[in-house]
């Protein structure tokens, strides 16, 4: 089993975070806010059954348009932070609205850096390697980064050697099966060549 796994409201409001720790699950990034008001109705009814099963636990926000900085003194002030739960934003292409460009996206993890002093884990693909258009970012290079790139092969956007985390599937493609206790859902794997899990979990939390 995948050592990480992440979630939203979408994955259902019936899961049995027990059974997936169970099954080998050490721990699960869920939705927490969205632009500078969403808040995923099951972040908070989720968080204690997760830490209750002795999993760690993240937090995401995905990103819009809008001012990155608010943005991410609105993240924070949703799930706290608190120690040991690691913390990302998801830059990808925003079907409802306006997506957060390089400008907002650097703005909204120096504001996390700044507040806690650690980077967020920067969730990202295809359209953020096509923001880049081939060079590096000096801010947004400091991320650990959590690849999303469905596939066989994880190929890297310009400025990171290495990924942390690759979310390689959504639950369907490659028909991996279902997560016990979850369902079919997005899975990642984990860089072991990083070292332990909860040292990389510490690296990017409060």
């Amino acid at each position: 089993m995948d050592p990480v796994i992440d979630i939203s409201h979408w994955s259902g409001n019936a899961l049995n975070f027990g059974a997936a720790a169970g099954a080998g699950v050490q721990a699960i990034v869920h939705k927490a806010t969205q632009g500078n008001a969403g808040v995923d109705p099951m972040w908070a009814v989720n968080r204690p059954k997760i830490l209750a099963a002795n999993l760690k636990f993240g937090s995401y926000h995905f990103g819009n348009g809008s001012d990155g900085g608010s943005q991410a003194q609105f993240f924070l002030s949703t799930v706290g932070p608190n120690p040991g739960e690691l913390l990302a934003l998801d830059l990808e292409s925003n079907p409802a609205g306006p997506s957060m460009g390089l400008e907002e996206a650097r703005a909204f993890v120096t504001t996390i850096f700044n507040a806690v002093g650690k980077w967020p884990v920067l969730y990202a693909g295809h359209s953020f390697k096509d923001m880049l258009n081939g060079s590096a970012d000096a801010v947004l290079g400091n991320c650990p980064l959590w690849l999303a790139q469905y596939g066989p092969t994880a190929v890297l956007p310009p400025g990171w050697t290495a990924w942390s985390l690759w979310q390689y599937t959504d639950g369907a493609y490659g028909a991996p099966p279902a997560v016990p206790g979850i369902g079919h859902c997005d899975r990642e794997k984990f860089n072991t060549a990083a070292g332990a899990l909860a040292d990389f979990w510490a690296s990017v939390s409060l």
